[in-house]
Order: structure tokens, then sequence, then C-alpha cells
């Protein structure tokens, strides 16, 4: 349960750094057994930018070695000349000997399987869940609204992912104090105008009697304020609470439920 990044150091601090990278390939990158296997599950336009700069021996053998639906879709994504001179290389291919193919096996490893895993794509809703994130309140209702409409299930699956000021109320004792130690006390007040009577005294709770009554006085004195104003200053604090999260300071659980996790 957690990142990427918190796997990696995990296992770093118990496996040297090559066996730790091969194992992080594994989990993030394509699927598959052996090299040529997971170069047949990468999209033939990626594999054709990588490709491209290469010489046209060595994608020739490449070629060769991934599947012939595969390999026809890369070759139609590559520079026409140049997809031509790697079709007469095939051509008049002989057999490959073991270290070089070994050599070209762990040039795609190091150099293009572990990039790819690095900057493999988001899944989409996680993506749109970081970006309805950061909307205001009414933004945020509006397209969530208007999606529910179109495709109630992408909006469900968003609204699932999302995580919100109010969340902040699964956070455990720990967790809370840690959040307000590392927060502005002028931000809080302002984003506490707009919490739940809940949340509020969760925070309350989790304060010295003299915090907690210095911070009452604060937001009485404070009068209205503009709902832009405590959006911003909510919006500051589920990111601080993310932050401490991905340094593993504290643990946050998303609206949706059951899933913990880890930003």
């Amino acid at each position: 349960m957690g990142s990427f990044e918190q796997t990696q150091k995990l296992l770093a601090s118990i496996m040297p750094g090559e066996k730790v990278d091969a194992l992080m390939e594994e989990i993030r990158g394509p699927a598959g057994r052996t090299m040529w296997d997971k170069l047949g599950n990468v999209n033939e336009s990626v594999l054709a930018s990588y490709l491209k700069n290469e010489y046209p021996q060595t994608v020739a053998v490449v070629l060769s070695k991934i599947k012939s639906d595969h390999a026809a879709r890369v070759l139609a994504a590559l520079p026409e000349d140049f997809a031509l001179e790697c079709v007469t290389r095939m051509l008049r291919m002989e057999p490959v000997q073991r270290e070089i193919l070994d050599k070209i096996e762990q040039t795609l490893r190091t150099e293009f399987m572990s990039n790819l895993a690095r900057t493999s794509k988001r899944d989409s809703h996680e993506m749109m869940a970081d970006i309805f994130n950061a909307f205001d309140r009414q933004t945020e209702a509006r397209f969530i609204t208007a999606l529910e409409e179109r495709n109630r299930e992408a909006a469900e699956r968003i609204r699932a992912l999302m995580f919100v000021f109010e969340d902040l109320s699964k956070l455990d004792p720990g967790g809370v104090q840690t959040l307000l130690r590392s927060v502005d006390k002028d931000q809080l007040g302002l984003a506490m105008k707009g919490a739940s009577d809940s949340l509020r005294e969760m925070f309350f709770s989790n304060m010295s009697e003299r915090a907690a009554k210095i911070m009452r006085e604060d937001m009485e004195t404070m009068g209205p304020v503009r709902l832009r104003d405590v959006d911003q200053a909510q919006m500051a604090m589920v990111t601080v609470a993310k932050d401490l999260a991905a340094k593993g300071e504290i643990m946050l659980a998303a609206s949706g439920g059951e899933d913990e996790l880890v930003y």
C-alpha cells in the first residue's frame, strides 16, 4: 500500500540497486516475461519514437523479435525512408549472434524500458481527479454535475479518487497532530470556517485547550469570509497533507471509502 517511490525506497534499503531497478521495471513496465514480450505490449508510436533514433540494423533486429502485426504498426509509424532502410536490413539479416542480441536487450532495458516505466501514462480518471481537486468548490460541483448527466460511472469513479478537505476527518490522531504542526495557523482558521462541525471538533480535540480556545476566538473575530478564500485555505491544507503522505508521515484515505490511498 503506497506509491511506486515509497516501494522503491523500501526495496533500496534491503537490496542492491540493480535488483531494485529490475523489480521496479517488472512492477511498472509493460507486462511480459521477456524483453520481447514486453516490447510487444508497448504502444507502436511510443516504440517507433524511440527506435527512429537507433541504427537501422538495430531496429531490424528488434522488429524481427516482436510479433509481425506489431512490427507492421511500428514500421508504419517510422519515417518512411528510415522504415524502408529497416525493411532492407531485415531482408538481408542473418542469424544474430547471442552476444549482440544480449547487448541490444540490455540497452532496451536500461535506456527504454526503465524510462518508459517512469513516464508511463497515468490512469485518466486519476489525472482528472487531481484536476477536479484543484477546482474551487462551485466549479467542481458544476463539472461533476454535468459529467454525471453524460457519464455517471466516470463521475462516480472520479469522485471516489478525489481527496477533499472533509476527507481529513479520516486521519488518525497522530496524523491530525502532524498536520496541525505543519499548516499555517491563519490558513487553518480560515479553512475551518467552512468545515463541518464534526471536522472542526476533530481538529479542536487534537489541540491543547489553550490553543483551541485561541483558535475559536480568532475564527469569531474573522467575521464573514469569502467562500473563495475558504476554498483556497482548504486546498492549501489538502496540499500539505498530500506532501506529508508522500513523505510517509501520515496516511490519507480518499472519499471512495474502502481503499486507502497514499499520495
